[in-house]
């Protein structure tokens, strides 16, 4: 991780599980990591205790709802602003909700379509675009993936989620190839754990707190470092080498 240090790296969905760890994780590397999230108060709170800890980065929180192009736009703006641009961009933020292919609302379908597929396109096409303005070529895109982007799980009110996290298997995909045809070496990488011990099954089953309690007791999960593990492995791997899909569970 040592080539890393002192360059940007973008976290969406940063204030809590998964992302969080990862952010935490980066500035221990010695990255500037601009985190974003709607709740950046959890932000602030995590980059103070980077500071006290005495990590080499830093963390900056910036406010950003991912569903709206707009937000999105802007906090790219004022990274180009303030740190020049993007060099990794980790799509973490994703959410799933109860809402299954036969009776679901219409509404959650859109807001799991709106964050987990098209807000990871652009950020990944603004990510592209501030790497090539600055003749970036070692650049990283990773993308938080699921096993439920490789499988569909007999499990109904996770089928649209499933449908999100297939787009993100094949987005990832299309991004190699569209980067091998512009013949950068900014590389792509998928990252697809199983079940992780994070509020994602809670706000899932937030009306259901006994599914939620019965499913961390029928299978094991990961633990948010297991992820942080995946991307920093992607992230070290020499710039010559492309690690296209990371996908583990626990054991």
């Amino acid at each position: 991780m040592e080539r890393w240090r002192g360059r940007v790296a973008l976290v969406t969905g940063a204030s809590v599980g998964i992302g969080a760890a990862i952010a935490v994780e980066l500035v221990r590397c010695g990255m500037k990591v601009v985190g974003c999230a709607r709740d950046v108060g959890k932000i602030q709170k995590l980059a103070a205790e980077c500071q006290s800890a005495g990590h080499p980065g830093v963390l900056v929180p910036y406010k950003c709802d991912l569903t709206k192009e707009e937000d999105i736009l802007s906090m790219f703006a004022a990274i180009k602003q303030q740190h020049k641009g993007v060099d990794v961009c980790i799509n973490n933020a994703g959410l799933g909700l109860p809402a299954p292919l036969l009776n679901g609302k219409t509404s959650s379908w859109r807001t799991m379509m709106d964050l987990n597929v098209l807000a990871l396109c652009i950020c990944t096409r603004e990510a592209y675009q501030s790497m090539k303005a600055r003749n970036v070529d070692d650049g990283h895109i990773i993308n938080i993936n699921s096993l439920c982007g490789h499988q569909v799980f007999p499990v109904a009110e996770l089928h649209i989620y499933n449908a999100t996290k297939f787009a993100v298997t094949a987005l990832t995909e299309g991004l190699r190839q569209e980067l091998r045809a512009e013949n950068t070496r900014i590389r792509a990488t998928s990252i697809s754990p199983g079940l992780v011990d994070t509020e994602f099954i809670s706000r899932l089953y937030s009306d259901n707190p006994e599914k939620n309690t019965s499913i961390y007791s029928e299978y094991k999960s990961l633990k948010a470092i297991d992820v942080v593990g995946a991307v920093t492995y992607a992230l070290s791997a020499p710039p010559h080498v492309q690690i296209g899909d990371i996908q583990f569970e626990s054991v």
